[in-house]
This record gives structure tokens, sequence and C-alpha cells, in this order.
């Protein structure tokens, strides 16, 4: 099982979704998971409850996704590491890839991007960006078996930066078509 982890807008569910095609696997993303669960979006979450509710329920699908032990690759949401029940499951039950990406490479790519509620605020998007990446990288790096920088590369590029390090780990498809556990 792979899990992917970074800051929002690093690329974990797009990067996530060519990797499971590329292996296989199926696709799991733990947002979207949440929103199903909760009926609306994140965002209107957020909103309505707070972020302390919004994190049990992100806890509670972390847990059920890496539990299972099918192989399957994980894109988990930005703040996933915030909880270190979440940082235990994802490292102990997964390998997980850090996609490193810095504040200002994300402020380019989320300049735009009206869905993040944590990113919200204007022009002080940027400076909320660096503070989150001072709090998470950390964090991230703890959980991470592997931190990959991102450094703009294109989907595809990161896909095979990937695969090559999944590679490297000797976690590559065996002959019967399933991903080794960590």
């Amino acid at each position: 099982m792979i899990s992917l982890v970074g800051m929002p807008g690093s690329g974990k569910s797009t990067v996530g979704r060519h990797v499971a095609r590329q292996l296989g696997l199926p696709f799991v993303d733990t947002d979207h998971l949440i929103e199903q669960r909760i009926g609306c979006s994140i965002r209107a979450y957020f909103e309505l409850h707070g972020e302390p509710a919004f994190r049990d329920v992100e806890a509670q699908v972390i847990d059920e996704a890496t539990a299972t032990g099918e192989s399957r690759v994980i894109a988990t949401g930005g703040g996933a590491v915030l909880r270190e029940a979440n940082r235990n499951a994802l490292r102990e039950r997964t390998t997980v890839m850090y996609l490193r990406t810095t504040p200002e490479d994300l402020g380019r790519r989320l300049r735009h991007d009206t869905h993040r509620p944590l990113l919200q605020g204007g022009s002080d998007a940027l400076q909320r960006l660096r503070q989150l990446f001072q709090e998470r990288d950390p964090l991230y790096r703890r959980t991470a078996h592997y931190v990959i920088e991102t450094q703009r590369p294109s989907v595809h590029t990161l896909v095979n930066m990937v695969l090559m390090q999944i590679e490297l780990a000797g976690m590559g498809r065996s002959a019967g078509g399933e991903t080794p556990q960590p």
C-alpha cells in the first residue's frame, strides 16, 4: 500500500491517480471519502463545524483506508499529518511518499483555488502557505519513507519519480500483479 502526503496543491491526487493506474491498483482519495461521509464539501463542513470536527472525520477515514491490508494508492489531505494517529497509521501500514513543494510553487498553482478552506484569504495566501509549510514540513518528513522534491516538474515526470522510487524500494509489481507491502 502506497500513500502520498504533502501540502495542499502538491499533486497528491493527480499523481496518485496516475501511479495507481500504472501499477494496476485501486486509487483512494481520502478527501473524496470524507466528502461522501459528511455529505457536503470539506469547505462547507469546515465553515459549519470547524477544523477539529473535520480532523475527527479525517482520522476515521485514514484509519479505515489504511487498515484494509489491500494494495492500493492513497492520496491524503494536506493536513492529514497533523494528528499523530494519522501519521502512525500511514507510516506503519503504508509506504509514504512526501511530495515536497515550496510555498512559492504552491502559491502559483493555487492562486485561483477557491476550494481549500485553509488557503482562503486573498493576498495573504502565500504567507499562509509559508506558515503551513513551516508547521507541516517536519511532520511530513517524519511520516514519509521517501521525500520527492517536486520543483515544478510535469505530472508525467512526478509520476515517473514516484514509480522509480517504488521500484528502487523493491516494491514493484510481483509476478502475481500484487504490489508487496512495505
